[in-house]
Parts: structure tokens; C-alpha cells; sequence
């Protein structure tokens, strides 16, 4: 059977961000990514995505993202960034390579098992797989006998299918402002969140606010090791998104109390008719292929690790992760510093076995 020094499930930023740092050590990872591309859910994500990010602070390590460095990137020049990372990264990347199953041999080395039966060993593995696969679904009053068209934001791409519609976006993050303020232009469109939107402004003093965040060291603080969930971050907003709010495009209101059928009540007792509910409400890690190791997940399949490294097994780590470290461990700009950590501990855990 083939054997790999270190393997890492998922092509995407994360995963192209682990590889990097591995070799980086000099170990020589192979990518195993399920999809045809090596660039993640890039590709997938709603037409109009702009990152609220600047390029300077948009790129993995290694590579500048090139061009205006105070310009915010579109969804397709992300994709063609990391189309020529991939490209020239020293790494194999074996694309249509969807992982099964992950399980421990002796001696604490890993076999990998892919869909349609083949199989490998590693040393070392990272679980790079992202959350895009599996969008996540709160239970809302009544949504399960909703009538009309529902959906997850990933499944979301421009607004033209619901011209004229009464549309309910569910959600209070950076997505579901951007989705809301463009489908507000050609429908009749509600943003339902549990408490008003929190907003945070693009540029302080003239500089972008991720310079602040990189300059005071915020950006890369252990956030994640706080004995409490971390608070959702706020929206960044240069004023459009607040000023779309105010003037009713799109309105917002309080999650709806019910639905039935194809009808929605509010809390102020109004009933009125839906079209479409869009759920802008995060994700959540996409692991089912570790179910085959005891206690790499816990009972709800969240990873159980500290800064990335597995509690339960040495040779496993994690990169992508929400607040996995800091703010931005799933972000571009920060999944680099998480990775190459997770790199050297697992270059050393090699070295002594």
C-alpha cells in the first residue's frame, strides 16, 4: 500500500495552507481533494461575494495576491489566486479524490481510505475539509412545514431568480447584509435576525480596519482558547450596508414566530405570505470520514484539539477551523499562521516516532 509522510484532506485555503507549511519543514504532503479544482468552496459562493478584506491582507503565505492592495477582491480573482497557488506549491495535489474514512493502524500512523476503495497510509494527517459541505440549518418556528422555496446561503448565487418575490433572509453576518442589500434591489426583502445587526466600520483613521487589527496584534491573538464561545464578529461596513438598513432595503425585523405553509408571523402579530427563505447561518466542520477515530470528534462531530492538534490522536491535526486559535484562522490572511504551528508539531511527532 502506498505510504505518504503527511496527507492533508482538502484543497481548498486551508488545505493549501497546511501543505505549504508542512513542506515548509521538509516533509512532502499530498493533497487529496474531492472536487476537480484545488480551490476549495471559492468557486461555489454567491456571484456578487466581495471579500471585506483588502488584497495586502487577502493572501496565504508565500504569495502576495498581487494587483491594488487596497482593493477588495471579487469571488473569481480569489479563485484565480488560488488556482496559481496551487500551481506553484510544492506539493502533489491529487484532485477527484474524495476521503471515506480515516482510521488508526499500529504504531500511530493513519490509513486513509478513499471513495471507490483505494487506500493509503500517512504518518501525519490534517483534516483541511473546511465547513462549505455542511451549511448549517437552525431550527426555526416552523420552517419544516414552510411551503414555500428554502435554502442555505450556499446554495445562493445572484438575485434574479427571485425578482418581484417577497424574500426572507435569516441571519446576521457578513453574508446575509450582502445577500439581503442586493436582493432588496428587484424583491421585497426582510432580514430576520434575534437582535438588531452589529455593525463595525471598514476604515478607521484612514487606514482599513484589518491594518488595525494587524498592527495591534489583535488579529493573531489566542482568542480561541477563551473558556467561552468567542461573540460573532460584526458586520464591516463602509456605510452602505447601515444606510441600506435605515432606509428599508432591505427592512429588518425580529425571526418570525411561525410559518405555516407558505405564510410567515411576526412578532407584532403579522401574517403575510413568502416566496423564498434564504439561510445566511454559518456552517459548521465537515468531518464525517474521522467518525473511524475515537475521539477526534466529539458527540455533535465538532473536532476535539487545542490551537489545531488533536486531543485524542498525535499525528492528527485541524486548519481551517472558526476561532481554531484567533479571529482569523479561517480567513486568508490568518489560516497561515495556524497551519504553519500545526506543521511543526507535526514534523516533530514524526521526527520522534
Amino acid at each position: 500500500m502506498e505510504h505518504a509522510e503527511a496527507v492533508v484532506i482538502g484543497g481548498g485555503q486551508s488545505g493549501l495552507a497546511a501543505a505549504h507549511a508542512l513542506a515548509r519543514t521538509g516533509l512532502k504532503p499530498v493533497i487529496l481533494e474531492a472536487s476537480d479544482r484545488a480551490a476549495g468552496s471559492w468557486p461555489y459562493y454567491y456571484d456578487s461575494l466581495t471579500l471585506f478584506s483588502p488584497a495586502r491582507f487577502s493572501a496565504l503565505s508565500g504569495l502576495p495576491f498581487g494587483g491594488d492592495p487596497d482593493r477588495y477582491p471579487h469571488r473569481d480573482e480569489v479563485v484565480a489566486y488560488l488556482d496559481r497557488y496551487a500551481a506553484r506549491l510544492d506539493a502533489e495535489i491529487r484532485t477527484g479524490h474524495r476521503v471515506a474514512r480515516v482510521t488508526a493502524e499500529a504504531g500511530g500512523a493513519f490509513q486513509i481510505k478513499l471513495e471507490g476503495g483505494a487506500a493509503l497510509t500517512a504518518g501525519a494527517v490534517v483534516a483541511a475539509s473546511g465547513s462549505f459541505a455542511s451549511p448549517y440549518r437552525p431550527a426555526l418556528p416552523g420552517l419544516e412545514s414552510f411551503t414555500g422555496r428554502t435554502l442555505h446561503v450556499a446554495d445562493y448565487h445572484s438575485p434574479q431568480a427571485f425578482a418581484g418575490q417577497r424574500v426572507v433572509v435569516v441571519g446576521a453576518g457578513n453574508s446575509a447584509v450582502q445577500v439581503a442589500a442586493e436582493l432588496a434591489r428587484t424583491s421585497r426583502t426582510t432580514l430576520a435576525t434575534r437582535a438588531p445587526v452589529k455593525f463595525a466600520r471598514q476604515q478607521l483613521w484612514g487606514r482599513d480596519v484589518h491594518f488595525w487589527l494587524t498592527r495591534t496584534g489583535l488579529d493573531a491573538a489566542p482568542l480561541g482558547r477563551l473558556p467561552r464561545t468567542p461573540p460573532g464578529q460584526p458586520v464591516l461596513d463602509d456605510g452602505r450596508y447601515r444606510a441600506a438598513l435605515a432606509a428599508g432595503a432591505p427592512e429588518r425585523r425580529p425571526v418570525f414566530t411561525g410559518l405555516d405553509g407558505g405564510k410567515a408571523t411576526w412578532a407584532d402579530g403579522t401574517v403575510e405570505e413568502v416566496d423564498a427563505m434564504i439561510l445566511a447561518t454559518g456552517y459548521r466542520p465537515h468531518l464525517p470520514y474521522l467518525a473511524g477515530l475515537p475521539g477526534a470528534t466529539d458527540a455533535s462531530g465538532r473536532p476535539r484539539h487545542r490551537d489545531g492538534a488533536s486531543l485524542a490522536h498525535p499525528g492528527l491535526a485541524f486548519v481551517g477551523l472558526e476561532w481554531q486559535r484567533s479571529l482569523s484562522s479561517n480567513t486568508l490572511r490568518g489560516v497561515g499562521r495556524d497551519a504553519h504551528r500545526v506543521a511543526r508539531r507535526l514534523a516533530a511527532h514524526l521526527t520522534r516516532r
